[in-house]
């Protein structure tokens, strides 16, 4: 009996130790996203530990990992009443409204006699996602529910343990203590989760909101399981034993216990600086991996909210700034096909026009014939249209419960639709071509297109372009470079002054470095890092055009199969045709001494990242700059950038640096380090 309760004894520390340990490892995965061990290693925790539980069934706990995925289907979810009303938010939907709010806040403190104290604001992302409250009773997770009317909700206990960023216990707890958040699916899940069911004939979700409720509201735990949930924390609600004095503090007491809080909560004083960040959230909206509709604004102080109380079922402390609906529902009246620069079919929706992102959208990507198929999209569809920032609008998925009976899949045309001439699909390509290579207008404006954006012919723009070639004034790149001032100004809306500046603008582009000239060739596969990185390795065309897949293959960035296309597609007679014509038209064809990388300057060894517009220097020139000081130039954002630097209107890398804690550096501060 005594060695069995030492057994026992010893199990039951290293079961309280090990689940320590994973609920440690969870809270740097799930939020943090800064995991320091292998998932083998994690796995070996949580094997080591089922085994436990498995031979003393007496040491399981509710708090315990093995108990995140449990219990049988339920019939039905059993109501619960919240024992502090879930409220809703009054909408201010511009400046003037967020201002109006602010101003009855004022007035009604002066009417309850609280004068003399500056009000101070928090700002916070509005997530489009399913409100719900998490209760722990002495620090454990007892149950979960989702807001429902308010008053009464949902028992989701089982489903929201699924949420691997949901603590299940937490350290120096109040007695009672309800958390309140919202579970939403992120972006690019909820587009595979919907291109999966539209593959299985299922119902598609119209928006991620939709697709978190319906993943939380499942009946079986582990179809909730399956679907990769998050989860942002706001608040609390009902507590015993706690009484924080700010929200900004409570909200930093639940992240030191390990709670999921959005790291650009914003403590502002006055609404100026408030409206400022409104805006600086929207301005930002396209660039997060979640969904937003709004800026939640709230009075910090918790006893100015107390004072100012509720009005109807909406708090008169809190306001919610909300942003135009970045998706939409629309019906799609034909899929067209296009003709891409390097010959690939590509589709694209012709919608009924429908208001989304604050402009009317009536055309919308679908990207390429793969991702047609995968996301079984068909004339006649009810679709959902997702327009973010100014990018392109794009369709994410069909509305399957709402298809007419007949409407076929899409198929790429037997014949080029600008050429004629008949397609083909290699055996192992991905896409249908028109192998018209030098005679199908489609590539060659595309092509012309693309050229002139990577030499930043600034005059020759798409209707120009489009016009020269019908003209037959130009027929490929080349011919860019043999237009004259005289010719050009024949043209109908064409003057002297404007075709002598176009002109003047053609000539600069000969000054554009080999990395450029390089990039504008158009060689699938080639972007502008891997241009430079192929231009920085060879030094010179002409090194370049010599060298075998092998060595090719040596250039920073690039692998064996990009290596290959890049041979085949220089050893191509007309592509070493166009560059002898470039370099003959005065184009650059090797790389000047002050692009090449110096060794052993301050930035050695360093590698970073370029984004958005600098104020005085072009990616071109901070890319010298970043060089010359020995550093490194990629396209991506990784654990191992040393370095962001963002300029206006930066992209998703920068979301991306934020998220994993990369610093991020302005022209300045670049500069300043570099000296």
């Amino acid at each position: 009996m005594a060695a069995a309760a030492r057994v026992s004894a010893k199990a039951s520390r290293r079961a309280e130790e090990l689940r320590r340990t994973i609920a440690h490892h969870d809270h740097l995965y799930y939020v943090l996203d800064d995991p320091e061990v292998s998932d083998t290693v994690y796995d070996e925790l949580l094997r080591e530990l089922r085994e436990i539980e498995r031979a003393h069934p007496e040491l399981v706990t509710p708090d315990s990992p093995t108990q995140r995925v449990g219990g049988k289907p339920l019939d039905k979810f059993a109501r619960v009443e919240h024992a502090e009303a879930m409220l809703s938010l009054a909408n201010a939907r511009n400046e003037d409204e967020l201002r109006a709010w602010a101003e009855r806040v004022e007035r009604r403190l002066e009417r309850l006699d609280i004068t003399g104290k500056e009000i101070v604001y928090v700002t916070e992302p509005k997530v489009d996602g399913l409100a719900i409250s998490l209760t722990y009773e002495r620090g454990v997770f007892t149950r979960g529910a989702t807001r429902g009317d308010g008053r009464v909700g949902e028992d989701v206990t089982q489903n929201l343990r699924t949420i691997k960023a949901i603590p299940l216990r937490i350290d120096d707890a109040p007695e009672r203590l309800e958390v309140r958040g919202e579970v939403y699916l992120p972006i690019a899940d909820f587009a595979r989760l919907n291109e999966q069911r539209a593959e299985a004939g299922e119902a598609t979700f119209a928006n991620p909101r939709n697709s978190a409720a319906g993943s939380i509201r499942q009946l079986d735990p582990e179809l909730a399981a399956s679907r990769p949930l998050q989860i942002w924390t706001y608040g609390i609600g009902a507590h015993r034993g706690f009484e924080p004095n700010s929200h900004s503090g409570t909200l930093e007491w639940l992240r030191e216990r390990g709670f999921r809080v959005n790291p650009d909560v914003e403590v502002l004083q006055g609404v100026d600086e408030v409206a400022e960040r409104c805006r600086w959230w929207e301005g930002r909206r396209d660039r997060l991996d979640f969904e937003i509709d709004g800026v939640v604004v709230k009075v910090d102080d918790r006893g100015l909210q107390r004072e100012l109380g509720v009005a109807g079922r909406e708090p008169r402390w809190a306001v919610a700034w909300k942003f135009p609906p970045s998706t939409a529902t629309t019906r799609l009246n034909k899929i067209v096909w296009n003709v891409g620069r390097t010959g690939h079919l590509l589709p694209f929706a012709m919608l009924e026009p429908v208001h989304v992102s604050g402009v009317t959208v009536s055309t919308a990507t679908l990207h390429n014939e793969e991702d047609l198929e995968r996301k079984d999209v068909r004339e006649g569809d009810e679709v959902i249209v997702l327009r973010a920032g100014d990018v392109i609008p794009q369709v994410v998925s069909p509305v399957i419960q709402k298809r007419k009976r007949g409407a076929r899949r899409s198929r790429p045309p037997k014949e080029c639709p600008l050429c004629g001439t008949p397609t083909v699909k290699p055996e192992d390509g991905v896409f249908t071509i028109c192998p018209n290579r030098t005679g199908c207008p489609g590539q060659q404006f595309q092509h012309i297109k693309h050229f002139r954006g990577a030499l930043e012919i600034e005059g020759l723009g798409e209707k120009n372009a489009q016009r020269f070639l019908q003209e037959g004034l130009i027929t490929d790149a080349a011919d860019i470079y043999a237009l004259t001032a005289e010719r050009v100004a024949e043209l109908d809306g064409f003057g002297e002054i404007s075709a002598e500046n176009l002109i003047e603008e053609i000539e600069g582009s000969k000054r554009q470095p080999f990395s450029r000239v390089l990039y504008a060739l158009g060689i699938p596969g080639v972007g502008f890092v891997n241009a430079e990185s192929l231009a920085e390795h060879f030094g010179t065309m002409d090194d370049l055009l010599a060298a075998q897949p092998e060595r090719i293959e040596e250039a920073e960035g690039i692998g064996p199969i990009l290596a290959g296309q890049v041979y085949e597609e220089l050893h191509e007679e007309r592509a070493r045709e166009l560059i002898e014509r470039l370099r003959e038209a005065g184009l650059r064809m090797e790389l000047d001494a002050s692009e090449r990388r110096v060794e052993g300057g301050p930035l050695e060894g360093r590698t970073l990242v370029l984004t958005g517009t600098l104020p005085n220097l072009s990616r071109e020139a901070a890319t010298k700059l970043i060089k010359r000081a020995g550093g490194k130039v990629v396209g991506s954002v990784s654990k191992k950038t040393d370095y962001v630097v963002a300029g206006d209107s930066p992209g998703s890398k920068l979301a991306k640096a934020e998220e994993l804690g990369v610093d991020i550096l302005d022209e300045r501060a670049l500069r300043k380090l570099v000296e």
